[in-house]
């Protein structure tokens, strides 16, 4: 999805089970200055299902998107998956990130740092209305079912999700380990940010990503979850927009890490 205008490119990845218009309300709070395309990347969305998997997979359709469309080098921007997804972008085609935000993710994607997979194998493939889907989802032990209802649609046999999860399956689990090496790195200046009550990235892990790699800074939005750009859009849209405007302008070749702790209030 490209949400158009004017300023310099920022390509935006969804994580599992997401897709590019949740990047919506960030693309109208950053519009006039910086024009945000998000990706349904393979598997989500309006992209098709089935195929491979793998990191590998998706850090190639990332770069030969922003090829194919000429929009690079941009800003890389990634929740959850996607930040894995941009920081293995930096570090393998490094020519095509100017610049790196990671939306609550860790380095470690494994136990017990997280839980790597959600096991989406017996959510329904088809309830007769949206509401019975979230009913579904949520007797499964999904609290709020919001997120992954983005996703939902109504076919022709009733309402569904978009992705497979029996892709999901397959993705999560390709997607686990220790990806600290490739976090390091890559030289591009990042941002990190961390929800304060997140489950994906601890407080630890976060702070030592942001000590062991040069040239980012670390913000904790207190109060947030694991979804942070929506339980806190306004504070997510202006430290995201404060550091794309740093990065526009400065040459830094090295310098300390920021380590903030920011309020919601």
């Amino acid at each position: 999805m490209d949400f158009q205008g004017p300023g310099p490119v920022v390509l935006a990845l969804h994580g599992h089970f997401g897709r590019g218009r949740i990047f919506a309300p960030l693309a109208a709070a950053l519009a006039g200055h910086y024009r945000v395309v998000a990706l349904d990347q393979r598997g989500h969305g309006l992209s098709d299902n089935g195929g491979e998997f793998t990191a590998d997979a998706y850090v190639t359709d990332a770069a030969e998107f922003l090829r194919a469309l000429d929009l690079a080098p941009a800003a890389v921007l990634g929740h959850s998956m996607g930040g894995l997804v941009g920081y293995l972008l930096a570090r393998r085609h490094p020519e095509l990130v100017r610049a790196l935000v990671v939306a609550d993710m860790t380095v470690l994607n494994e136990e017990p740092e997280t839980h790597p997979v959600l096991d989406v194998s017996t959510w329904p493939r088809r309830s007769p209305s949206r509401a019975a889907l979230k009913d579904a989802i949520e007797e499964r032990g999904i609290p709020d079912a919001g997120y992954f209802l983005d996703s939902a649609v109504e076919f022709d046999d009733g309402w569904g999700l978009l992705f497979d999860t029996a892709d999901m399956m397959v993705s999560q689990k390709a997607l686990i380990g220790d990806f600290s090496d490739s976090w390091t790195a890559s030289q591009q200046p990042a941002l990190l940010l961390r929800g304060g009550d997140s489950f994906i990235l601890t407080a630890v892990t976060a702070e030592r990503m942001a000590r062991e790699r040069p040239r980012t800074d670390l913000v904790e939005l207190a109060g947030c979850g694991h979804w942070l750009y929506a339980d806190a859009p306004e504070v997510f849209a202006r430290e995201v927009r404060s550091f794309l405007d740093r990065t526009r302008t400065d040459n830094r070749t090295d310098s300390p890490v920021d380590s903030r702790a920011e309020t919601t209030a």
